[in-house]
């Protein structure tokens, strides 16, 4: 079996680490530092969506670039960007400096994490495929655990400046990890037309967006919600990012083994199931079987679903491909936050969280319908060619 843990594999996992330590130590703490700034409410929300709108924009457009030009440019080109924009807090004044600061940012955090997604597919070997962006994913995970809290302790023990300091210092060891990193030097060919977007990942990446809606709901609304019925949301992320961390390698094996429908199916289920219960919930028992269930489905889909996106397209589109998984997230938990705000205002918790089930639903109808048996005719097509191979 082709070896996984490369030195390329692990520097990128880590340069990745490191980028979303920095990232998640600011993200629940900006909209405290914003009413500092004494900005109301209602620009709070643009400022932070300028930033997923950014992103929205930026990622096509990297995605034909690093299949025209490579990948390590734009690794070292945006964490440097996003480096210069989480020190730039510390001399933002007024709201016009903010929202242009959190559209570099957002640029930034595009352009790393789609070059970095994209090239750590190029050191995974396609036969561990699954397993590989099931540890690679782990990274994130992880970071995703651990930022809000260091973020929160430090700006309630020390100050917003101690944070943006922390969280700069750890992008440049992105970076220089990213420098000491070698990647694989692939781009296409120069005379053919640059193109940032292909026809054939459209319906999954319709069915990512409804699955990210599902985590939109959930980042956006469980404090709320379990503030709401007196339980520690610490708790519901804590036991989420447990199981998360336990099933995505497994899950991964398992996708490489047989197919990534296999295990995409039953973790979108699992992800619905997840989300009912959570609307039924009224206590501590609810919130922690959701948080289990919600762990092992939604952190098994989302890297077996990048995983899969890849099988749809050919080699020289995984920029594409990659950007199009990405944008879909970002779409689907950005766009979800918003509207899933107007049925908790108007409907309550219990609502919010059966339309997210609702959204799961939708996500699972559209890949059994519409990508599983594309999926599966690739995979065939592909263990064809190495049966010929040999």
């Amino acid at each position: 079996m082709e070896r996984l843990w490369t030195k390329s594999f692990i520097g990128l996992t880590l340069a990745m680490f490191f980028l979303g330590l920095g990232f998640y130590l600011l993200l629940p703490t900006l909209p405290l530092y914003i009413k500092d700034l004494n900005i109301g409410e209602s620009e709070l929300g643009l400022i932070i969506g300028v930033f997923t709108l950014s992103a929205v924009v930026v990622r096509p457009v990297i995605g034909g670039l690093l299949d025209r030009f490579g990948r390590r440019f734009f690794i070292v080109a945006g964490l440097i960007l996003f480096a210069i924009a989480m020190f730039l807090y510390n001399y933002v004044t007024g709201i016009f400096l903010l929202f242009l600061l959190r559209l570099l940012h957002g640029g930034g955090w595009a352009i790393s994490t789609t070059s970095i997604g994209t090239s750590i597919t190029d050191v995974i070997p396609s036969l561990r495929r699954s397993e590989g962006m099931g540890w690679y994913g782990m990274s994130m995970s992880i970071s995703m655990a651990l930022g809000p809290i260091i973020g929160v302790w430090l700006v309630n023990s020390y100050s917003f400046r101690h944070l943006i300091a922390l969280a700069s210092c750890l992008s440049v060891v992105a970076i220089l990890i990213a420098l000491a990193t070698k990647v694989p030097a692939i781009r296409s060919d120069n005379k053919r037309k640059m193109v940032f977007f292909d026809k054939s990942v459209l319906s999954i990446s319709v069915a990512i967006f409804f699955l990210a809606l599902t985590y939109g709901g959930i980042t956006t609304f469980l404090p709320l919600f379990a503030a709401s019925i007196q339980v520690n949301a610490g708790t519901f992320f804590l036991v989420y990012a447990i199981a998360l961390t336990l099933t995505r390698p497994v899950a991964g094996r398992l996708a490489d083994r047989y197919s990534e429908g296999s295990i995409i199916i039953p973790s979108i289920i699992l992800t619905i199931i997840a989300l009912l219960i959570l609307s039924l919930s009224d206590g501590l028992l609810g919130v922690m079987a959701s948080a289990i269930l919600y762990g092992i489905g939604f952190g098994s889909a989302q890297p077996t679903l990048q995983s899969a996106i890849l099988d749809l397209v050919s080699p020289a589109k995984k920029g594409i491909a990659n950007a199009s998984f990405f944008t879909a997230m970002d779409l689907g938990i950005g766009l979800g936050s918003i509207l899933l705000g107007f049925i908790s205002q108007f409907f309550g918790f219990s609502a919010l969280f059966a339309t997210c089930a609702g959204s799961g639903i939708i996500a699972l109808l559209i890949f059994t319908g519409f990508v599983r048996r594309t999926l599966l005719y690739r995979k065939e097509e592909h263990n064809s060619n190495i049966d010929q191979s040999r």
